[in-house]
């Protein structure tokens, strides 16, 4: 007698799942977001989709950012440091004046202290946002511009000012200090600009 087991098909646990790489956003998807938080007055969200784009961080770190990270006095910093918990060394990141604007606006909204994470959580038992929630967040902004969210994630939040930057430069070495990558091969890879550079030649080859 068969055993039955070997007709029984599982689904992989990825099917239908869009793996590798998330989607940087393109600059029409960006302010599509950007508008929609700002007419509904989502002042916390405006200040961590801002902020996720300039700062280039890992949800990981950007979770678990203070108010001191970066404001000087009450004011936010056009520039700011912070320690990566992955690497265990400091990146720098520029913050642009409607990235300040919308984050001052939410610190002043929550009452945030110099030394209050800049996103607390609404969880009694977590001081700040978790990673898991962050992503949720970023699925919602997602959705409701009509993309696809198997396509996108936290680090298309990571990837889309980085892909802009190298596009307009094809500078890697900055890139690769602004995502503040130990190596040159980690940006290549992340970026996946082998494969876009290869693509976008073949396109301007007629033949």
């Amino acid at each position: 007698m068969e055993n039955s087991s070997e007709h029984v098909q599982h689904a992989p646990w990825n099917k239908g799942v869009i793996v590798g790489q998330k989607s940087p956003f393109k600059l029409k998807e960006i302010w599509a977001i950007r508008v929609r938080l700002q007419l509904q007055h989502r002042v916390r969200e405006l200040a961590m989709f801002d902020l996720g784009l300039d700062s280039k961080l890992r949800a990981c770190d950007l979770v678990k950012m203070r108010v001191r990270d970066i404001c000087h006095g009450e004011h936010v910093s056009p520039r700011a440091t912070v320690m990566q918990q992955k690497t265990s060394r400091p990146v720098q990141f520029e913050i642009t004046q409607p990235t300040r604007d919308a984050v001052s606006e939410w610190i002043k909204e929550a009452k945030l202290g110099q030394d209050d994470y800049l996103f607390p959580s609404r969880i009694h038992e977590s001081p700040h946002i978790g990673t898991r929630q962050y992503a949720r967040i970023v699925d919602s902004w997602v959705t409701e511009i009509g993309l696809n969210p198997s396509e996108y994630g936290t680090h298309s939040m990571r990837r889309t000012k980085a892909s802009l930057i190298y596009r307009r430069t094809k500078n890697l070495r900055a890139v690769q200090l602004l995502l503040g990558h130990t190596k040159l091969e980690s940006t290549v890879r992340y970026l996946g600009i082998e494969v876009d550079d290869a693509l976008e030649m073949a396109e301007q080859t007629e033949i």
